[in-house]
């Protein structure tokens, strides 16, 4: 492949015009580290609203694209995974939700290489039948070592064991990284043709990826590579593995 990777981005929820100064409309955003990340591994990206979509609209855009990035946010509704909201549930928006599962569950059907990131992560295991610790810090994190979501200063750095032998051991190159997190819910139960890949210390599940090693290029992580790849070779290299796969297909 000789021109850059175009790879498909879900949106954030719109945003209302009264939540920005000066801005007129509502507008459509998503966190730039996310792009720059993927630009510096010479993709590109094309961003699309999680509104509306039905799973033909999806199946066509994936048809048109190289590659599915899905990027962090707010919780997964329980009620896709079969459960009632934990008290600390917050920022459900049915349309992202919807839209996503789809992206996630369309594209193991099509094989399309997609990097799953944070709430990625948890989307593409409940869309494979998977289900959701939904509030860690209740119990498994009583020390805060996988941050807070939501607020300034919320994140936490702490190291993630990689299972070697797999496809996010080869992008990374480092069986111990640091990695970036804010969230409070992480995967249970792994979905269907999904392994767990990576773990923290308190074996809370930190990546998965396909079970097939002749399937294609899936992987998900928990935390926040975007976050500190500008300055963490490491971080990057997921990136960088992403694209090389897509170009390389």
């Amino acid at each position: 492949m000789h021109r850059r990777p175009l790879i498909a981005i879900p949106s954030y929820p719109r945003v209302a015009q009264d939540r920005i100064t000066g801005w007129h409309t509502d507008l459509l955003g998503i966190p730039v580290r996310y792009l720059e990340s993927l630009r510096r591994a010479g993709g590109v990206e094309a961003v699309v609203a999680t509104e509306g979509l039905t799973e033909q609209d999806v199946d066509h855009v994936l048809e048109r694209v190289d590659g599915l990035m899905m990027l962090g946010g707010d919780d997964l509704s329980p009620a896709a995974y079969g459960q009632e909201p934990h008290p600390k549930t917050y920022g459900i928006n049915d349309d992202r939700d919807d839209a996503e599962l789809l992206f996630a569950r369309v594209a193991v059907a099509r094989g399309t290489p997609t990097l799953a990131i944070c709430r990625g992560h948890q989307i593409l295991n409940v869309a494979l039948g998977g289900t959701l610790d939904q509030h860690i810090s209740s119990a498994d994190d009583p020390d805060g070592e996988h941050g807070t979501p939501g607020v300034a200063g919320g994140d936490s750095l702490h190291d993630v064991s990689i299972d070697q032998g797999t496809r996010l051991a080869a992008a990374l190159a480092v069986p111990r990284p640091a990695c970036l997190c804010h969230h409070h819910q992480a995967v249970a139960e792994p979905g269907a043709g999904l392994r767990v890949v990576a773990r923290a210390d308190d074996g809370v599940i930190e990546a998965t990826e396909l079970a097939d090693p002749n399937g294609p290029w899936i992987v998900s992580v928990q935390w926040h590579p975007e976050d500190t790849a500008a300055s963490d070779p490491t971080q990057q290299r997921l990136f960088d593995a992403f694209v090389t796969q897509i170009r390389s297909a």
